[in-house]
C-alpha cells in the first residue's frame, strides 16, 4: 500500500470514528456543537455540550480502549486545551460553562466508548 493510500484510509477511518462518536453522544443527550474545529495549531474532533458543562473530546479509532487512552500524550492533551481555550474565544456565549475534557474510543465491532474526564489539563499545565 502506498503512503497515499495509507493516509486516505487512515483520514475515511477518523471520519467514521468521529462520526460514529458524535452520533453516540447525540444518543445519548449531549448537544455536538462542532465537529473538526480547527483552532491554530490544534483540531477538536468534536465540541459538545451537556447541560452546563462544554466538553472537548478526543476521538481515537484503536483496538482496545488502553491503547485509545495511551494515544491521547501530554503533548496531544496541551494541544486541545489550547484549541479549546481559542474555541471559547471565538465563541463567547459558552464561557460560562464548565469545561471537561473526554475521550471516545471506537473500538472495531463494538460501540463507541465513551471515557468522561479522561484528562483535565489543569492538573499539569
Amino acid at each position: 500500500m502506498s503512503e497515499t493510500t495509507e493516509r486516505v484510509a487512515a483520514y475515511r477511518l477518523g471520519l467514521s470514528a468521529e462520526t460514529a462518536a458524535a452520533w453516540m453522544l447525540r444518543l445519548t443527550g449531549h448537544w455536538v456543537l462542532d465537529r473538526r474545529a480547527r483552532m491554530g495549531s490544534g483540531e477538536i474532533d468534536i465540541v459538545a455540550r451537556d447541560r452546563q458543562t462544554l466538553i472537548f473530546v478526543e476521538v481515537k479509532a484503536r483496538r482496545t480502549i488502553e491503547a485509545a487512552l495511551e494515544a491521547v500524550g501530554r503533548k496531544a492533551q496541551t494541544r486541545i486545551a489550547n484549541a479549546a481555550d481559542l474555541w471559547v474565544e471565538m465563541h463567547p456565549d459558552y464561557a460560562h460553562l464548565d469545561r471537561r475534557y473526554d475521550i471516545v474510543a471506537v473500538l472495531p465491532g463494538k460501540l463507541p466508548v465513551h471515557v468522561r474526564e479522561a484528562f483535565w489539563p489543569g492538573d499539569w499545565m
